[in-house]
């Protein structure tokens, strides 16, 4: 099970790279003037897309200027100097959807990572300057009943923030 599970994933991530890495570029390019300039770079993440925004704060290798954005902060804080990441599992995400429509109505540029859902309704897609689509849609693995399971949305998402992540260094350097 296991072997199938990491093949799988493989090929998850491989597609990922594929489709989404020029959106990967373009969304570092996006978060790296929050950190070169005098801005923050904020994650906000749903469930269990925290796993980036604790990756992102908390790791052996936290990413320079960049917290986790949590309900307690005060919206008012956020100057335009400043860039969002927001992590949802879906890009119908209610939450994640409310922060995308506030910060676009407040002009601060965001990147949304999630997959683009088929449910009818506000998306990050049409709201994010830039949307890296997971396309983690059902489980990786198939049962005996034929249903599906080993759902990697954390996973996937973690991939995209290290594409992200690598790019930004590379940015940084070039300004160092």
């Amino acid at each position: 099970m296991l072997k199938m599970f990491t093949t799988q994933l493989t090929g998850l991530f491989k597609r990922i790279q594929e489709k989404e890495e020029l959106a990967m570029e373009d969304s570092a390019r996006l978060l790296a003037q929050a950190i070169i300039g005098s801005g923050q770079l904020y994650i906000f993440a749903t469930k269990e897309m925290n796993a980036v925004a604790y990756e992102a704060t908390l790791s052996q290798e936290p990413l320079k200027k960049s917290s986790i954005w949590d309900s307690k902060n005060g919206l008012d804080e956020i100057s335009e100097a400043d860039r969002f990441l927001i992590v949802s599992r879906y890009s119908t995400d209610e939450e994640a959807v409310k922060m995308g429509k506030y910060l676009l109505e407040k002009g601060i540029p965001f990147t949304a990572i999630s997959t683009v859902s088929t449910v009818e309704g506000e998306s990050l897609v049409h709201l994010a300057d830039v949307h890296i689509d997971l396309s983690v849609s059902k489980g990786l693995l198939p049962d005996d009943e034929g249903n599906r399971f080993g759902f990697p949305a954390s996973m996937a998402a973690l991939y995209v923030y290290y594409g992200i992540r690598f790019t930004i260094e590379e940015i940084l350097a070039d300004y160092e």
